[in-house]
């Protein structure tokens, strides 16, 4: 869920509403207004009637073309009936009328620009969030028979996508769960995650082995970087960070894990929060650095307990001390005063608001907290 701008058009239209209504025309509308009652009411050695030629401009910023036309075509007529309602020696003649016929145009002009322009962005948002649903997709209620929740902030705001993965994948040997983040920014870091995934959702449902999927995605994320390679890219040497999770069918005590260079993911419930084992593996893509893949732990889980795996947009998130954001103490003390905060959803938006609220809502990085337990299992 990425923030607002708060230049969006979207967002500025919905100011513009009131119980669905437009009121975009009401400040052009009590411009015009004032500057007529004005000018009747002045000398004629002080009139100000030509001030009306900024009425289609304060339109053209607010409006649509046809309020824009509208008020551009109101204010000359406007203009033409005040001052003619003047005695021939105190009317502004036909210079002033050529001012208002002209900034009527121009404003004309400028609002298809600007309404272009939003088109434009708008167009490109939907570009944006039809990319972030295929590699992000939509994860249904219960999926893979877990209960989850996530939130996804991008950093670049504009992109409305980064380089985070997330997903959850039911198979033939229980369910798999993998979160990540690749190196680096923009559109290959998302091609990268993409192709992650991709790989993530077919080995995930048919590979018996939590280490054989392991497997295929240090595989693919090579290929992946010998296919940049011969694209002639300069960013060849991508990796990416992740935690591979496992859910057996007939265990449901025992989660299976896989650290590729990621923070250890906390286990939260009614024993308090413990991390799991440090993850002592590299990161995607420089296994051969490291001597080989990480290892699969198998970690004992109570019933009830929630997973909560997260970037670095959390771990690495500061005050304006430089002061990195104390996760799991935040946690711990939030499930001690109350338990019900260790449910998916509760826990998802509690670290999304403190993590905003250290930072500043300035997020160098682009943040993902993602949160899973067993369905039906309540602590």
């Amino acid at each position: 869920m990425p923030r607002a701008l708060p230049e969006d058009v979207l967002q500025r239209h919905l100011v513009l509403r009131i119980r669905g209504r437009s009121i975009a025309w009401v400040a052009p509308l009590l411009l015009l207004v004032a500057i007529t009652v004005v000018d009747i009411n002045t000398t004629g050695e002080s009139r100000i009637i030509s001030w009306i030629v900024l009425v289609p401009g304060i339109a053209a910023a607010l409006c649509g073309m046809g309020g824009t036309i509208a008020f551009a075509v109101l204010a000359l007529v406007t203009y033409i009936l005040a001052d003619n309602a003047w005695p021939h020696q105190y009317q502004t003649g036909l210079a002033d009328f050529v001012l208002v016929a002209v900034g009527g145009f121009l404003a004309t002009l400028a609002c298809t620009v600007r309404v272009r322009g939003e088109r434009h962005m708008l167009h490109m948002r939907d570009v944006a969030d039809t990319t972030r649903r295929t590699v992000l997709r939509p994860l249904p209620p219960g999926w893979g028979g877990l209960d989850h929740a996530a939130v996804y902030l991008a950093a670049d705001t504009e992109a409305r996508v980064g380089g985070d993965f997330f997903d959850i994948q039911p198979g033939l040997y229980g369910t798999r769960v993998l979160v990540g983040d690749v190196q680096g920014k923009g559109l290959d870091a998302v091609e990268a995650a993409a192709a992650l995934l991709g790989t993530f959702r077919e080995a995930g449902y048919h590979e018996p082995d939590l280490a054989t999927v392991a497997e295929r995605l240090e595989i693919r994320m090579r290929r992946h970087g010998l296919h940049s390679a011969a694209l002639g890219r300069e960013d060849v040497d991508r990796f990416a960070t992740a935690v591979l999770i496992g859910f057996p069918e007939h265990e449901r005590d025992v989660v299976e894990a896989v650290l590729f260079g990621h923070e250890p993911p906390l286990a939260v419930g009614p024993d308090g929060v413990r991390p799991l084992p440090p993850g002592d593996g590299a990161p995607l893509g420089l296994s051969e650095l490291a001597g080989g893949l990480p290892p699969v732990h198998r970690v004992p889980l109570v019933p009830g307990a929630t997973l909560l795996l997260t970037t670095d947009g959390v771990t690495e998130a500061r005050d304006g001390d430089g002061v990195f954001f104390p996760l799991a103490d935040e946690v711990a003390r939030a499930v001690a005063a109350d338990p019900r905060t260790a449910e998916p959803h509760r826990l998802v938006a509690f670290v999304r608001d403190g993590t905003l609220r250290h930072c500043g809502g300035r997020l160098a990085d682009d943040t993902t907290v993602f949160a899973v337990r067993r369905d039906g299992e309540v602590p």
